[in-house]
């Protein structure tokens, strides 16, 4: 019996092994788009999967003690783009806990999701091949666990879970992107210059994918969105957008021009 595409992507949550989570999301991905594994409406799960699947390494530290290191030295180079790949990894997990958990939502969102689910496996492996190049691996850096948390956070409601991890915590990272790609180019690292332009214009449209369920959710709540928005950032205590904004990215993901005005400060 052909299982679902909920359980099939449980399965690979929760595998350990970064190559083997990547090659199952891709495999999941594909087998999805012909057809090979369906959707089976059904309640959402409530009750969030504390621990998904990850290897030993990295150890995970409370965010504020996360080492700082100069770009530099090679070792404050590889911790970049080891924090970068661990944004990345987590990213699959979430992508994939939507897919799983959310079972009342139309096919249309499975397929959104896992799109984004190969997309950021993609990625992972992108950076962690930066990241052997400079002889370092993923694993080789402390971490923080602040987008699981906030995804156990949000489990119990899609709005919640919808406006707080891509509309904060994945749109951060647009604003973020820009500079991060001016400090590898300054000291000729133009190869993860490139990987990270890939990241950017693709991590677009998954803020997009975000902004637009989350957008629909309201509309059938009734409930006006950017409001709503502002009121889950305070009610969650999740951190607000700090200026500078990147506006165009932003845009283009969905956010409004006067949203971007109170967000940055300036309405």
């Amino acid at each position: 019996m052909t299982c679902s595409i909920h359980d099939a992507a449980r399965h690979a949550l929760m595998l350990c092994d970064p190559v083997e989570k990547c090659a199952a999301t891709a495999k999941l991905r594909a087998t999805w788009l012909r057809r090979g594994i369906p959707a089976v409406p059904g309640p959402d799960l409530r009750e969030p999967v504390a621990t998904p699947g990850r290897p030993p390494r990295p150890i995970l530290v409370d965010g504020r003690r996360v080492p700082k290191r100069g770009i530099g030295s090679r070792e404050g180079h590889a911790a970049l783009l080891h924090a970068i790949a661990h944004i990345e990894f987590n990213a699959i997990n979430l992508a994939l806990d939507c897919v799983h958990r959310f079972r009342s939502m139309p096919a249309e969102f499975h397929d959104d999701w896992l799109r984004v689910a190969a997309e950021e496996a993609h990625h992972f492996g992108l950076v962690r091949t930066r990241l052997r190049v400079l002889g370092f691996d993923y694993g080789d850096f402390p971490a923080h666990d602040g987008l699981w948390m906030m995804a156990c956070r949000t489990a119990h409601d899609l709005l919640a879970r919808m406006a707080l991890v891509p509309r904060v915590l994945e749109a951060r990272g647009l604003d973020a992107t820009p500079p991060i790609m001016a400090r590898l180019k300054s000291i000729g690292d133009e190869e993860s210059v490139a990987v990270l332009d890939v990241i950017l214009r693709d991590e677009i449209g998954h803020v997009a994918i975000g902004d637009r369920w989350f957008r629909r959710l309201c509309a059938e709540r009734g409930l006006e969105p950017e409001a709503t928005y502002l009121a889950l950032i305070d009610g969650f205590g999740a951190p607000r957008p700090h200026p500078p904004l990147h506006r165009e990215a932003r845009l283009a993901a969905g956010f409004s021009v006067a949203e971007l005005d109170t967000l940055s400060g300036t309405a």
